[in-house]
């Protein structure tokens, strides 16, 4: 099973629709497509339970079935930094436990959206990398198309090397419909990354293909 983990440049930069788009596309393959949300803050609370809106909408992408504590098994309802969160709930993420559960799901590829950027803590001695690697997951980077994106992006490429994970590949994601010199900022970052370009989505658009089957089994 190939495990993709997608990260971004910030928060807010449409993470979660991508992981969804990249889940319908393999599914759309014939794969099997498992997803997972291991960490989330800012939960609703429900009669079933602390909920998040990302992790049900990886449910919704997916063609795995799966319960909703094996997809976010760690929500918490504060929307705030997750290992303060974590530590007002009492309950840290454990990336072993994590890891334990991915390794039982029975799919082609398993999508696992992180939370936030690269580098957030998940308690005071972990990290997100430490999860990525306990996971052992390759890295897809989607990169907020705005002014700023090139170094956002550059720090975060570096970092996630620096960090012993593996950068797959990114996403040019235009969040901002305005962005001047969108195509020149483009051309700059296919020259300064160290990973492919897989796609470019839209303003307002959707995934709807990948470059180079890149993500082929």
């Amino acid at each position: 099973m190939k495990r993709w983990f997608i990260t971004g440049t910030d928060t807010e930069i449409g993470k979660t629709r991508i992981a969804c788009d990249l889940v319908r596309l393999l599914a759309a393959r014939g794969e099997r497509v498992a997803a997972m949300k291991p960490v989330a803050s800012g939960c609703v609370p429900t009669a079933a339970g602390l909920r998040s809106d990302d992790a049900l909408q990886l449910m919704r992408a997916m063609n795995v079935a799966m319960p909703y504590a094996q997809v976010n098994p760690y929500a918490y309802e504060p929307p705030i930094a997750p290992h303060i969160a974590a530590l007002r709930a009492g309950r840290m993420p454990d990336p072993g436990r994590i890891s334990a559960i991915a390794d039982g799901i029975a799919a082609d590829h398993l999508v696992i959206e992180g939370v936030g950027g690269w580098c957030v803590p998940l308690t005071e001695h972990l990290m997100l990398a430490d999860l990525v690697r306990a996971l052992q997951a390759s890295v897809i980077l989607v990169v907020g198309m705005r002014l700023g994106c090139i170094n956002h992006a550059l720090l975060t490429a570096r970092q996630i090397d620096r960090d012993g994970c593996a950068l797959a590949g990114w996403i040019a994601n235009r969040i901002d419909p305005g962005m001047q010199e969108y195509a020149n900022n483009l051309k700059t970052l296919e020259k300064q990354l160290p990973a492919p370009l897989w796609a470019e989505v839209p303003w307002a658009g959707n995934l709807t293909e990948i470059k180079a089957e890149m993500v082929s089994t």
